[in-house]
């Protein structure tokens, strides 16, 4: 259920008024519900409750300090894709062994960071990779524990931009040549080989793409036994969908029976990676209308948001529903919401039907994700405050940036 909901004519999260919000912080502001990010964690827990698991929440979806914090008193463990976010698991008081390392290019560094935080595996996306790992570990005297992720080449239906597991992506190792590469690093003093991991794309909306990756990777972990490797944990990713439009996402209930009808009686631990499932829904981006520009052909209404703010709409052609805070009782045009920046592409929505003026405020739906952790500052604007909302409380988890603070560690010429 969502905390975003309409009281007495004036949309509200929780039980506080967004127009308050904007009042006190301004806007553009994102905004969060604490019950909402809660619920979502409990119910992906719950669903495989039982059995061994652990579910990793992606960070790169939304990595303010005050969401990990909270989903780290939950439980959580999390999935990084670079050594600045596992600064951020440990300054928000995280235990970063229950991390595990994603992504295809990590450093030597960053490998060096992780292993000395003593993270729970690094997913390892090469041969190259599982090299460079082995040497910076045999370095520190210590040994590296690792999963491969490997490519199904499963086309999970979703946008071409975050479609993952297909056998043209930069992700992952090629499924046949995944047993030869296990093989290797079992021979290797620096390595402990731990698991294996899928991920195999992003706002997935149909079980059936990951129904085909889970067989496929689950007679991998079978085959791999065969040649003497036991694996400790399987992990299954993330990429489960939520609701932006009219999408039918993947219930939580029929994605965790399928999966313990194919892992029922197995030795290994399951992990799960979600990022978006979990904070989606759970923000509203709240933006002010700064001018009306009614033309021939379209309608243009200016807000103080832009694609800095919220890259999905121009980046993936998505769609995010825009309601006003206050409805009015009015005749409804259709608007295109855009922003100030000097692009074209800066929009947050086309062709939507309002009722508006100068100065009303809205509330751009399902900005909990990959909105603030995408926002730059383009234009050189300051990127936005955030504030979460915790019943009748709220609380600034992020102040505004200043102008002032976009150039401080750049210099003048001599």
């Amino acid at each position: 259920m969502s905390a975003f909901e309409y009281v007495d004519g004036e949309l509200r999260a929780e039980a506080v008024p967004l127009a308050g919000i904007a009042a006190r912080h301004g806007t553009p502001c994102y905004v969060y519900s604490r019950s909402m990010l809660t619920q979502a964690y409990r119910e992906f827990d719950a669903a495989f409750e039982g059995i061994p698991h652990l579910v990793c929440y992606a960070m790169k979806a939304n990595s303010s300090l005050a969401i990990v914090d909270l989903f780290a008193r939950l439980g959580s463990g999390f999935d990084i894709v670079s050594g600045g976010e596992l600064e951020r698991i440990v300054a928000a008081g995280a235990d970063p062994r229950k991390a595990v390392f994603s992504g295809v290019g990590k450093t030597d560094a960053e490998m060096e960071g992780a292993l000395a935080a003593g993270i729970l595996c690094f997913n390892v996306e090469s041969a190259s990779e599982l090299d460079h790992l082995a040497a910076v570990a045999g370095r520190m005297g210590l040994r590296a524990p690792v999963s491969f992720r490997v490519n199904p080449d499963v086309d999970p239906l979703t946008h071409p931009y975050i479609s993952t597991g297909l056998k043209e992506s930069k992700f992952g190792i090629e499924f046949a040549e995944a047993p030869a590469l296990y093989r290797r690093a079992a021979a290797m003093p620096s390595i402990s080989v731990r698991g294996i991991d899928i991920h195999i794309g992003s706002q997935i909306t149909d079980l059936g793409p990951y129904r085909e990756a889970a067989g496929k990777v689950l007679g991998l972990v079978d085959a791999l036994a065969t040649d003497g490797i036991t694996l400790s944990h399987i992990d299954f990713g993330g990429g489960l969908g939520i609701r932006y439009r009219d999408e039918a996402p993947v219930a939580l209930a029929d994605y965790a029976r399928m999966l313990r009808g194919l892992t029922g009686g197995r030795r290994e631990a399951l992990l799960f990676e979600p990022g978006r499932r979990l904070v989606g829904e759970a923000g509203v981006l709240l933006t002010r209308v700064r001018l009306l520009k009614p033309q021939a052909t379209r309608n243009f209404a200016v807000v103080d948001a832009a694609m800095n703010d919220l890259l999905r709409p121009s980046l993936y052609d998505a769609w995010h529903a825009i309601d006003p805070v206050r409805p009015r009782a009015a005749e409804a045009k259709l608007w295109d919401i855009v922003g100030p920046v000097c692009e074209s592409g800066d929009f947050l929505g086309q062709d939507r039907k309002l009722a508006l003026q100068e100065g009303d405020l809205l509330a751009v739906r399902a900005a909990g994700a990959y909105a603030m952790s995408m926002s730059s500052n383009y234009n050189s604007r300051p990127r936005a405050c955030e504030v979460l909302v915790d019943g009748e409380s709220t609380l600034l988890i992020r102040r505004r940036e200043t102008t002032a603070e976009l150039h401080a560690q750049e210099t003048r010429l001599p």
